[in-house]
């Protein structure tokens, strides 16, 4: 079964799945009060250098400001000893990637408060965070993405046939503008020199436009705009394995077919529109999966399941044998349970778009050749991910740390919110607790209440406990006190609050 592209629109969200082989892949969702800024180019203005942190705050408009990193900064590119490494060979920057560059000034003497500068949004603002910028502008096309800060040609890791390396830099050599670079993207495999051409004319022109607009421009100011969600998916994610697009959305289909017929002409594709009363992820079976993406647990066939826990600093991902108690012996039923798991976390790393610091505890194996085993098997099942992805062995403790770029919000973070009862902790205190420490505040404050009646207001569930279990702790408050104590229960008060009062 062929790889589709499912495009729900509506008036206030756009949200598209890539389906690889019967299955949800990846969902990318953007809601119309909050676009997606990455790859957004501003005039901003520096209005905070930081030394210490060799970084700086940058105003662009947004509602925090902006933050950028001294090794993001662009300043006379002929003294910065750029993709250089220690051989003194050119390094090969990876796809939509900025390249290293290795600045040989401090911050302080690149930027000052008030300077204005051109920037590009690398990393949407995520939770508390703002915006992380570059001044490495680089704007992506189909088949390159074009730098024109910097001269230097690039090829695609992922492109390993040599002779098809040097025919691509050959070709880009001959044909890019003097100044500028480019890195020649996975897609352009095969391409012939007209393809890139055409690319190559599209993106300089964009890039003369936005120097114009610049020029103009005061700052802050968005100076220009990427391309919406749908047409950013569609030129990053639509290869030759996407076999169909559904869409069900009149102008939606009509703006794609006029996207892929100015930029992509020679691609196939069978472009649907969905008229069916049935919404579109209904029909597709959608809904449940996004469901199944925001939970902690997920089942696994056998009986097994892992859970998910996502925290500020990192990923934690906990493997069970669950219900699944094997055939033959231990060690058997715990490998067959990582392997399977191992497949599932790499599905869920896509789909939910997790990022950042990512540790995994797999259930312990005593044979090394069964941990050697689960290691190449999550190493070969993240090798389709577009995301980068590093993973160390696994440790003593039967960890496995690996890191994966994170751009944007993961699907969890965009699709929920910290819940306002146990503020994002995922607990309360129990009830016996919040008994106790009634107890202890009674005691604290009965010795400076003049009056007998004490009024003790609480959650009516902790008012049942204190009348029933915890009945002894207020007779002998009240013994010892001298002082009679009434609850009360009170339905709109949170489990944690209770409050004292002489009445």
């Amino acid at each position: 079964m062929g790889n589709e592209l499912v495009i729900n629109t509506t008036s206030h969200e756009t949200r598209i799945a890539l389906i690889e082989n019967g299955t949800i892949a990846e969902l990318y969702i953007e809601r119309s009060r909050v676009k997606g800024i990455v790859g957004n180019i501003y005039k901003g203005r520096v209005i905070r250098v930081l030394p210490g942190m060799q970084a700086a705050f940058v105003d662009i408009g947004l509602e925090k400001a902006a933050f950028l990193y001294v090794a993001d900064v662009f300043d006379a590119m002929e003294e910065y000893d750029g993709f250089m490494d220690g051989n003194g060979k050119k390094e090969e920057p990876v796809e939509g990637e900025e390249p290293v560059l290795h600045p040989l000034h401090p911050i302080e003497e690149l930027l000052q408060e008030g300077q204005e500068l051109l920037v590009q949004i690398s990393k949407e603002p995520i939770g508390t965070k703002g915006a992380r910028i570059t001044a490495h502008i680089s704007l992506p096309g189909r088949h390159l993405v074009y730098m024109p800060t910097v001269d230097h040609v690039g090829i695609s890791r992922r492109i390993e046939d040599e002779v098809e390396r040097e025919r691509l830099k050959e070709i880009i050599d001959r044909i890019k503008p003097a100044g500028g670079g480019f890195i020649v993207r996975t897609v352009s495999e095969g391409k012939s020199e007209e393809d890139l051409i055409s690319d190559l004319n599209y993106l300089t022109k964009l890039w003369d436009e936005v120097v114009k607009r610049k020029e103009k421009a005061s700052a802050p100011l968005l100076i220009h705009s990427d391309l919406d969600v749908t047409q950013k998916v569609v030129r990053d994610i639509l290869t030759e394995s996407v076999e169909r697009i559904v869409v069900d959305s009149k102008p939606e289909h009509d703006k794609i077919v006029q996207f892929i017929s100015t930029f992509m002409p020679k691609m196939k594709y069978s472009i649907e529109l969905y008229d069916e009363e049935e919404p579109i992820f209904d029909h597709f079976g959608l809904e449940v999966e996004i469901s199944r993406a925001l939970g902690r647990k997920v089942w696994l066939k056998s009986g097994g399941y892992i859970i998910i826990e996502q925290t500020e600093a990192l990923t934690a991902i906990d493997v069970n044998t669950g219900r699944f108690v094997g055939k033959h012996n231990l060690e058997d039923t715990i490998l067959k349970t990582n392997l399977e798991a191992v497949k599932e976390i790499a599905y869920q790393l896509r789909l939910r778009n997790l990022g950042g610091i990512i540790i995994i505890d797999f259930i312990d194996m005593e044979r090394e050749v069964n941990r050697e085993k689960v290691f190449t098997a999550l190493e070969e099942a993240v090798r389709g991910d577009k995301s980068k992805t590093n993973i160390l062995k696994i440790s003593e403790l039967g960890l496995v740390e690996m890191t994966r770029k994170r751009v944007r919000e993961s699907i969890g973070r965009m699709m929920c919110e910290p819940c306002p009862y146990c503020e994002g902790r995922g607990y309360v205190k129990s009830k016996t607790t919040v008994c106790h420490e009634i107890f202890r505040e009674l005691r604290r404050e009965m010795l400076d209440i003049r009056g007998s009646k004490i009024m003790l207001t609480v959650h009516p569930q902790v008012a049942d406990l204190l009348y029933d279990e915890e009945r002894r702790g207020l007779e002998e408050l009240e013994k010892n006190f001298k002082k009679r104590i009434t609850v009360r229960a009170k339905p709109g008060f949170h489990q944690e609050q209770f409050e004292i009062a002489i009445s």
